[in-house]
């Protein structure tokens, strides 16, 4: 009796410590999002804060299609841009009717325009799954992205349609006009969309969701209809989608052909793979390091898509499960005590895996301004593109760095063999 009682003791102990971590970890990111614009107070940071704020909530939304239900969609852009005009034209429509709708209320107004078609051309997108539903998307992506152009009373043509978000009825004296003020209404709304969505995760309708990416034979023996699910969750990621783009046309007051294209599309896969699908905060990580980048390499060289495409092939070839999934690798070796043994491995490794990407990045560039014979400025060392120096410098850091770093990268291999061992032993590694 004792030792049962003991048990139950203890397992209840770790059910309240995790519900405590639980919810610690979400009181913590709304305390970071509060805080955040307090340190960083700039309109560059604001502005940059807000754009990756709209990129979570497209990311994860997007995950539900390809993380929860295994749908990879090239067109998952439509939904996003619709609900940007969607917002557009409300928003202006609250102009001109002095409808009572303040601004905090028109994403939702976007996700229901990324419903509303999701729901028109979910039914028959998602009969099939595989590359029969990836190809349907892209020639769906496509076809709304160059009606865009064309229906010009609906999106506005090449010039789009623009709005005032500062002509709505204010809320609590807000009128939406300085940044600091969008910044905490993208906030608040990416805080209420990541939880709906965790919770969508948690249910059900999430776990069999689970159940048709990874066996829908299995789940029509048990008696349900996998498309059924792919329509609701399809129906869901375009809700969630167009919710981020409604949060789009309000942070830029405008929505345009731009929002439904194919790159649009590709940077939330892009975000979403590299950040890690298997697991939540996944796309969170991916679409702060997408977004971030895109920003940065932006202004730094004409050649920052190319930087993605490598990315992209390095996390696909080396880590499937992306970021969240090399840190969720160490989970077991921290909780066994052993991850120390792999550390010192890593730090012989930095030295060669940073000498390869700078050569990389060097070959790059060199390349690319080459013709115009633009200084090369890395890392507070000029390089002459023009200059053969130049193109052996880079040469000697690719090869060089990547035949040390996969000597190197052995031996964090072993390192991790041996310290998974000893974790599996004390049965913290499944």
């Amino acid at each position: 009796m004792t030792t049962a009682t003991t048990s139950t003791s203890k397992a209840a102990a770790d059910a309240a410590g995790g519900s405590l971590r639980f919810y610690g970890v979400w009181l913590t990111g709304i305390v970071v999002l509060i805080v955040l614009p307090m340190i960083f107070s700039s309109g560059g940071s604001l502005t940059s804060f807000s754009l990756i704020g709209i990129a979570i909530v497209f990311a994860l939304s997007y995950n539900i299609l390809l993380g929860q239900t295994g749908l990879l969609s090239f067109g998952h852009a439509v939904h996003y841009g619709l609900g940007g005009f969607a917002a557009c034209h409300m928003m202006n429509a609250v102009v001109s009717h002095g409808w009572p709708i303040p601004l905090p209320f028109i994403p939702l107004f976007g996700g229901l325009g990324g419903l509303v078609f999701a729901m028109i051309i979910g039914w028959v997108m998602t009969k099939r799954a595989g590359t029969v539903f990836a190809m349907i998307s892209l020639g769906i992506g496509e076809l709304v992205a160059s009606s865009s152009l064309i229906l010009r009373s609906v999106f506005g043509g090449e010039s789009g349609i623009t709005t005032d978000r500062t002509a709505l009825p204010k809320l609590l004296g807000w009128s939406f006009g300085p940044q600091l003020q969008v910044y905490y209404l993208i906030a608040f709304w990416l805080v209420l969309s990541a939880i709906a969505m965790y919770a969508l995760t948690r249910t059900p309708l999430g776990r069999i969701c689970n159940a048709v990416r990874d066996n829908p034979e299995r789940v029509q023996f048990i008696g349900y209809d996998p498309h059924v699910v792919r329509y609701i969750a399809f129906c869901f990621a375009g809700f969630f989608a167009g919710i981020a783009g409604g949060l789009a046309a309000i942070n830029f007051e405008i929505a345009n052909s731009a929002y439904l294209g194919a790159i649009q599309s590709g940077l939330v896969l892009f975000s979403t793979f590299i950040g890690g699908t298997a697991f939540f905060f996944g796309p969170i990580l991916g679409a702060i390091l997408v977004t971030y980048l895109q920003l940065g390499l932006t202004n730094l060289t004409t050649a920052w898509q190319l930087y993605f495409g490598i990315i992209f092939i390095g996390i696909v070839m080396y880590a499937p499960g992306g970021i969240a999934g090399l840190l969720m690798m160490h989970r077991p070796l921290i909780r066994a005590g052993t991850l120390w043994t792999v550390i010192p491995s890593y730090l012989v490794a930095i030295v060669p895996t940073v000498a390869l990407a700078c050569g990389v990045i060097l070959a790059i560039e060199t390349v690319a301004r080459f013709s115009g014979g633009d200084a090369i400025n890395l890392f507070g060392i000029a390089f002459n593109p023009t200059s053969p120096v130049t193109w052996i410098a880079a040469a000697v850091l690719v090869v060089g760095g990547f035949v040390v770093a996969r000597l190197t990268w052995r031996r964090i291999a072993d390192a991790w063999d041996r310290a998974a061992t000893v974790a599996r032993d004390r049965g913290y590694l499944a």
